[in-house]
């Protein structure tokens, strides 16, 4: 989970993934399966949405600068990712902060 948290799957693939760790991706991604529930790829966009939810609630960046600093490739799936996970725009999420 180290790696994914870093995002290496921002710029890599699973199978990538599953070389540097020694082992098959198909095996990988049983063993995501059994231990966290999820695939590599679905820890890797949860971490992706949990970033930039962050970062659009605490910080003054434009949604941009956020779509890519969180590991999106680009504002589209950045919007899509926001609108599946949380059912509103990331913009709704502005103005939180204390």
């Amino acid at each position: 989970m180290r790696m994914i948290d870093a995002g290496f799957l921002d710029a890599h693939t699973v199978g990538e993934l599953a070389s540097r760790l020694g082992i098959g991706p198909r095996h990988l991604s049983r063993l995501f399966m059994k231990h966290v529930g999820a695939t590599p790829v679905d820890a890797a966009g949860t971490r992706r949405v949990q970033t930039a939810k962050r970062l659009v609630s605490d910080t003054n960046l434009p949604l941009a600068d956020i779509a890519f600093a969180a590991g999106f490739k680009s504002v589209r799936r950045f919007n899509d990712a926001f609108q599946k996970t949380y059912q509103r725009p990331p913009s709704s999420f502005r103005g939180t902060r204390a």
